[in-house]
């Protein structure tokens, strides 16, 4: 499994796809989460009773930093759409699932939706870190599968 990250990112647009993909979901995620400010000035602050909060915020950005490029590079290299599937629906639910913070997102769902957007966000603010624990294991396991797939894939035969 190994080989088959090592084959992936011994390219450098693979390499820079992961750093783009990593720095975007955490500050992205971040923001959502209110652990970036940008008024009066720009603040990056994480309190000490939210730590576990920011740091399954970087596992998620990490893992889908991981598995997206290797996806691409399967799609790319292997040109088999229908067996890759599962790969891609595995990142974005895991990246989504990541992404359940509602923070300052969450008034604008309650105005728009009602008591369905209150109760949605009650629901997502409340179990935010067991969904984000379940999208790190969603993504573990699109990255197994993946890595599995291109080391039974790439084999010379």
């Amino acid at each position: 499994m190994a080989n088959a990250v090592t084959l992936v990112f011994s390219s450098y647009r693979y390499v820079t796809l992961a750093f783009a993909i990593f720095a975007s979901m955490l500050f992205l995620l971040s923001m959502l989460s209110e652990y970036v400010f940008f008024e009066p000035y720009f603040v990056f602050h994480v309190a000490h009773d939210s730590i576990i909060a920011f740091s399954l915020i970087v596992a998620v950005s990490t893992l889908s930093a991981l598995v997206i490029p290797l996806n691409v590079y399967l799609v790319n290299t292997l040109k088999k759409a229908r067996r890759v599937s599962g790969g891609f629906l595995g990142s974005i639910l895991g990246a989504s699932a990541g992404a359940c913070s509602c923070g300052p997102v969450g008034f604008t769902i309650i105005s728009t939706f009602g008591t369905a957007g209150g109760v949605a966000t009650a629901f997502l603010t409340t179990y935010e870190i067991p969904l984000r624990i379940i999208s790190i294991g969603i993504l573990g396991y699109v990255y197994y599968s993946t890595t599995k797939s291109l080391s039974e894939s790439c084999k010379i035969s």
